[in-house]
């Protein structure tokens, strides 16, 4: 594989993109050897869900459409980013027994810290933000459907 690949796409501050950037994400990391059957793969789904809905969620119409970006260094770390334009960086909020919202920060922190990666927010030059999260590259493992092996085949 190449020593680094990268994949982009914008998409608008809507509902409908959450699922888009989920397909976008996967489709992309399937055509790089990430079978979409496995739990690194449903975890990286997690992420760009959490990722992707904290944009149309907390940007407040600020930030008309936010680019998801992908790219996988040496087949040793993959990095996902979520830039909006929107000045405001996501807040840790109490996490209050009742509270519905909030925790997507820390599950995706959780996320990332599980899988040994880890999570950043940097500022852009164009005074947005960027969410991302480096995990190790970890193709073709462990599929949650056990596949059966053909007989008479090792």
């Amino acid at each position: 594989m190449a020593d680094h690949l990268e994949a982009s796409v914008t998409l608008p501050s809507d509902p409908a993109s959450v699922s888009a950037a989920r397909t976008y994400v996967v489709g992309t990391l399937a055509e790089w050897g990430l079978s979409a059957d496995t739990d690194v793969s449903d975890t990286i789904r997690l992420i760009v869900s959490e990722l992707a809905t904290n944009v149309v969620q907390h940007t407040l119409g600020q930030s008309p459409t936010f680019t998801v970006d992908l790219a996988l260094d040496r087949d040793e770390h993959l990095r996902i980013g979520v830039t909006d334009s929107h000045p405001r960086f996501p807040k840790r909020l109490p996490a209050a027994v009742q509270q519905d919202n909030g925790r997507g920060m820390v599950i995706i922190r959780w996320l990332a810290a599980e899988c040994g990666g880890r999570l950043e927010v940097r500022p852009t030059r164009e005074g947005g933000k960027t969410v991302s999260v480096e995990l190790p590259w970890t193709p073709r493992t462990e599929q949650h459907p056990a596949t059966p092996r053909p007989k008479g085949r090792r």
